[in-house]
């Protein structure tokens, strides 16, 4: 992620002149952008798209130090962006001259994926655990079923069925990275 985040950096002192928009996911992605831009030494102010108030102010509220956060409503704004990846797909977009349209996934380690998005500045951020990871969770809460809301299920409800734990996979609509 860090290394990621420096070609952020570096793509703006490329194209000052250019509006970057990264798209990330309202819960805990676009937050985590934020605190990794704040790392690498961004200290501008990070626009944030409507969508994304809510839970970056709950973050805010709960103590997490994000730095200076506004609105952003037309093109006028910073030159960095966050917003859904929805936004990319909605008149909001258009509002900006000439941006570099980035994204911030697991996914655009795919150049397919980067490609059918027409996404210029790839970021491969994953949320996701490994595998190690996620087993030693779920022994560790041990909890009476396991629901799987992302991702490819067979592979976890497999392994659930080797060692005798209920699982069953959830899929919530709007949360997959898939296009709909």
């Amino acid at each position: 992620p860090v290394d990621e985040i420096r070609k952020v950096i570096a793509s703006m002192e490329e194209f000052p002149d250019r509006p970057h928009l990264i798209g990330g996911y309202a819960l805990g992605k676009s937050q985590r952008l934020i605190r990794l831009l704040r790392q690498a030494g961004y200290d501008a102010p990070i626009g944030m798209h409507g969508a994304l108030k809510r839970l970056t102010d709950y973050h805010i509220e709960q103590g997490v130090e994000l730095g200076e956060l506004v609105h952003v409503d037309d093109a006028s704004g910073p030159r960095l962006c966050l917003a859904p990846p929805s936004a990319f797909s909605t008149p909001w977009v258009h509002r900006f001259r000439d941006p570099v349209i980035g994204y911030a996934s697991g996914w655009m380690g795919v150049r397919a994926r980067a490609r059918q998005r027409r996404v210029e500045l790839p970021l491969v951020i994953s949320d996701h655990c490994d595998w190690p990871q996620l087993i030693q969770t779920i022994d560790d809460v041990s909890p009476e079923e396991v629901w799987i809301t992302h991702g490819s299920e067979a592979g976890l409800l497999r392994w659930c069925e080797l060692t005798q734990r209920p699982a069953r996979p959830l899929r919530l609509v709007g949360y997959e990275e898939e296009d709909q």
